[in-house]
């Protein structure tokens, strides 16, 4: 059963109100032994305030009081009951109920305090011992002196005392398991953000290597094909495709080289980035256009609305997307031509990649490609900054790729209007 401490949930989920550090046996025998020997000096003090040689009685108190006192931390209640009464006998035996005579039922009340489930229970326990202790301190004699009143107070004060010393150490005790709590906690967290940043940072360098590797590798691919289908009928264009290819593969391998070059870096991933140069955006359009007219396809561009400054996230998004949808174009479409559409109007940025499906042109497609990450890519690409991407054959033939992808505001400055040549001037 674990309960709160000072009205504090966390602190009564962190220490059980029954669990508390048992004591050793060399330290439990030092206070049973420290109770008794102060019960029996109690019992050497007379009605006249003199001193004598402990009578049996006293012996016999001492001896019964402090028997049950190991008990007290399993059962704190029935062993605070037991010493109060055998307080409340000291009277009849002829002893002087004084506090030291108490002494086993001051720390009876100190572990009720702190080891009985429910702090109320513990006090309304303690504060019914007091009262008892206070009945039994009256003289029997029915005469109250100002001496007899004295004692009286400090027999019903020493208990509460006891007490309330307890509630504070078990206050103590649940705020440090508490604070350790917390702190491992928050380890754990820190170690469940550092895996989760870790697994992020795999994902995004893996989307960047398909986006990299498979579009330049995909050029390339179609390049050697179109110099191997005109090899004897055309060697002129076959040396220009070989060329081209040449020019291809090394860029392939700078972009793979700053790509794994991340890997190396032990900085913020974001530094890294940086350090590589910017991230390639919607400026760079005309250039991977102009690649795949290289490879073979007949790509058209259309844009509508007027364009703005995009955010790196977006701006690099929208970039990828139509990469990654040109390339997959060129590993599974049959035909040749390809139509890339910007939309800037309704507050987004609506990124559009179709092919005609018609009869190929040229060289034969790769079409006999197994399929691969790219639209999951584009898919998680698009979600990453609000946006959302669908794909699917049109109805009129071929397959069609569309991505809707959030804009800034409008601000004075920006882009004037696009035109159908691609890129506003």
């Amino acid at each position: 059963m674990r309960t709160p401490v000072n009205g504090d949930p966390e602190l009564g989920r962190v220490l059980p109100a029954s669990d508390t550090a048992v004591p050793r046996p060399g330290r439990e025998g030092v206070v049973v032994a420290a109770a008794f020997v102060v019960c029996l000096l109690g019992g050497t003090v007379r009605v006249e305030d003199t001193l004598t040689a402990p009578p049996p009685a006293a012996w016999l108190l001492a001896l019964v009081s402090c028997a049950v006192l190991p008990a007290r931390h399993r059962r704190p209640l029935a062993v605070l009951a037991a010493t109060t009464a055998a307080g409340v006998a000291a009277q009849p035996l002829g002893l002087v109920l004084s506090p030291p005579v108490i002494a086993p039922a001051l720390v009876a009340a100190y572990a009720c305090t702190l080891h009985m489930p429910g702090e109320r229970r513990a006090a309304g326990a303690v504060t019914l011992a007091a009262l008892v202790l206070l009945a039994g301190s009256v003289p029997l004699s029915g005469d109250l002196s100002w001496r007899d009143a004295s004692r009286m107070g400090t027999v019903v004060a020493a208990p509460l005392v006891a007490g309330l010393i307890g509630h504070a150490v078990r206050t103590r005790r649940a705020y440090l398991a508490a604070v350790e709590e917390r702190a491992r906690r928050a380890e754990e967290s820190r170690e469940q953000e550092a895996r989760r940043r870790v697994a992020e940072e795999r994902v995004r360098i893996a989307r960047e290597l398909h986006d990299l590797v498979a579009h330049q590798i995909t050029l390339a691919n179609a390049q050697a094909t179109v110099a191997a289908h005109f090899f004897d009928s055309r060697p002129e264009q076959t040396r220009v495709s070989l060329r081209e290819l040449v020019a291809t593969t090394g860029h392939a391998l700078d972009e793979l080289r700053a790509t794994v070059g991340l890997l190396r870096q032990t900085g913020d991933a974001g530094d890294a980035m940086a350090s590589e140069g910017p991230a390639p955006g919607l400026a760079r359009l005309a250039d991977l256009l102009e690649s795949f007219r290289r490879a073979g396809l007949e790509v058209a561009v259309r844009e509508e609305g007027r364009a703005r400054a995009l955010p790196p996230g977006v701006d690099l998004t929208a970039y990828r997307i139509v990469q990654e949808a040109l390339t997959n174009v060129t590993k599974h479409a049959a035909g040749r031509g390809v139509r890339v559409g910007l939309d800037w109007g309704g507050g987004r940025l609506t990124v559009t990649v179709s092919d005609d499906g018609g009869a190929p042109a040229g060289p034969p497609a790769l079409s006999d490609r197994p399929p691969g990450y790219g639209l999951i890519g584009m898919r998680e690409r698009a979600a990453a900054v609000g946006g959302e991407l669908t794909a699917g054959p049109r109805p009129e033939g071929g397959f069609l790729v569309t991505a809707r992808l959030p804009l800034p505001p409008v601000r004075d400055g920006d882009m004037p209007e696009a035109t159908d040549e691609g890129r506003p001037a």
